[in-house]
């Protein structure tokens, strides 16, 4: 399967909802993402096309942070090609992007061994409290330090909506 990575388009929207909603099994994130968008709040939106067709999508949102700060959700893959590196090239070209455009920390609410791959660490995330801290809220930094290691991190009015 041939896979390429790219900026979502306007003409994807529709398509992105489909997948999102059949990625998670109901529409919770699809309405995340329209909230996201609506806010001003969805910095880079990247698809992944296989055969013509849309079989993933992640998001990074701009987070308030005392630095420039993003946050990675969410990521969505077909159900039938999930586990078959998708998802992983999103993460890895999003990052590679977001590092390029001088993005200093990347945060990420998560399974902490899926993340630990991509650089995500529970512990770089431990000096910002946040309604989503524990061992699944992490952070990583593209530039390699965070310009500090603490203070207040809010996620966009969007994500209080989900359960």
């Amino acid at each position: 399967m041939s896979l390429l990575i790219r900026d979502e388009e306007l003409s994807d929207r529709d398509e992105i909802r489909r997948l999102v909603t059949a990625s998670f099994g109901g529409e919770e994130e699809a309405e995340l993402i329209d909230r996201l968008r609506i806010e001003g709040a969805s910095e880079l939106s990247l698809v992944a096309v296989a055969d013509g067709r849309l079989v993933g999508q992640a998001l990074f949102s701009r987070i308030r942070a005392p630095f420039r700060a993003l946050g990675l959700a969410p990521i969505s893959v077909l159900p039938a090609l999930q586990r078959s590196g998708i998802g992983s090239s999103l993460i890895r070209v999003g990052l590679a992007r977001t590092a390029a455009a001088g993005w200093q920390v990347i945060f990420v609410v998560g399974d902490p061994a899926f993340y630990g791959r991509f650089g995500f660490d529970a512990a770089l995330a431990s000096g910002f409290p946040s309604p989503y801290a524990g061992p699944h809220f992490m952070a990583m930094s593209p530039i390699g330090r965070p310009p500090v290691t603490g203070g207040s991190v809010e996620y966009p009015d969007a994500f209080a909506a989900l359960s």
